[in-house]
């Protein structure tokens, strides 16, 4: 389970669907409510044994036996794949009980699987769990004061740009790091509840100026990043940048009593396949810090 696992436990308990995760080994660590409702099977009788030991049997309409096969938190585990299939799990009381299950890998920060997450659900809460699991992504993986992505979502997917160069070297992916300027004196004038206005008229600025393939993020304070996919070269990747700080510094929040306005200074690079994501940070950061001191509100590429 993620660090905050105390916040994440409650919400996928109070999930309608049945959500367990297993190990490598496929030993079964975590059993939510809903798949006690659905197996019969309380948590303390399937935690610590294998998913395999007698208990679910996962099985097709023709009888073939799952857990013993095709199973699909294990082809899930072996290729990173996500898996669907229609199976027939065994209930405590003896009977089976027709679901829908999903098997996705579970990655550790480095990208590695070090286990899986099953849900199953029955034909009535499919379209529930379906919401809910979309809600809890979209919960774990966006900022809530400015609405865009979180740290944990950037992360996530700058180690994927990164892996992608690797495999496909004529790809072109810009990181972009951004600074509101001056905006400590923001909040010392005005206060923090008109700063947090001035971080969300910020984010949505750059968020809405974006392509939908792009990535836009709040890493932290007032920073941001964006991870540009097909940028084609660091003159495009410029243009991109100098547009997003143009457009954030004509952008302008009325309030009853002041109207007020931001500017943004920027680093931007492109990705390397041999960058991690720290050599990355670091290299958009120090671009950043260079259009700081040459005055900001400027873009600096490198």
């Amino acid at each position: 389970m993620p660090e905050d696992s105390n916040f994440y436990k409650e919400i996928i308990d109070h999930l309608y669907d049945g959500v367990y995760f297993v190990d490598r080994e496929r030993k079964i660590t975590y059993w939510n409510k809903g798949a006690e409702r659905i197996t019969g099977y309380d948590a303390s009788r399937v935690v610590g044994h294998s998913c395999r030991d007698d208990l679910l049997n996962h099985i097709t309409a023709t009888g073939e036996q799952l857990c013993q096969g095709q199973c699909p938190l294990a082809a899930c585990m072996e290729d990173g794949a996500p898996r669907e299939a229609d199976v027939f799990l065994h209930h405590a009381d003896g009977h089976r009980v027709p679901v829908l299950v999903r098997a996705a890998p579970l990655r550790d920060g480095s990208g590695k699987i070090i286990g899986a997450v099953e849900t199953f659900s029955g034909d009535l809460g499919l379209m529930t769990v379906r919401s809910e699991l979309r809600q809890l992504r979209r919960t774990v993986q966006t900022d809530s004061l400015t609405e865009v992505g979180n740290r944990l979502l950037l992360e996530g997917r700058l180690r994927a740009a990164i892996e992608e160069l690797k495999h496909h070297t004529g790809t072109a992916i810009g990181l972009v790091f951004i600074d509101i300027d001056n905006f400590k004196h923001c909040n010392d004038d005005h206060g923090h509840e008109i700063g947090d206005k001035v971080l969300h008229m910020v984010a949505a600025t750059l968020q809405h100026n974006l392509r939908k393939s792009d990535v836009i993020g709040r890493w932290g304070g007032d920073e941001f990043i964006a991870i540009l996919h097909d940028v084609e070269s660091i003159n495009n990747l410029k243009r991109v940048s100098d547009k997003l700080r143009t457009l954030v510094e004509h952008s302008r929040l009325d309030l009853p009593t002041i109207s007020l306005t931001a500017m943004i200074s920027i680093g931007a690079t492109l990705l390397l396949p041999n960058d991690t994501l720290e050599t990355a940070i670091n290299r958009a950061d120090q671009l950043l810090y260079q259009s700081k001191r040459n005055g900001r509100n400027q873009v600096s590429v490198g």
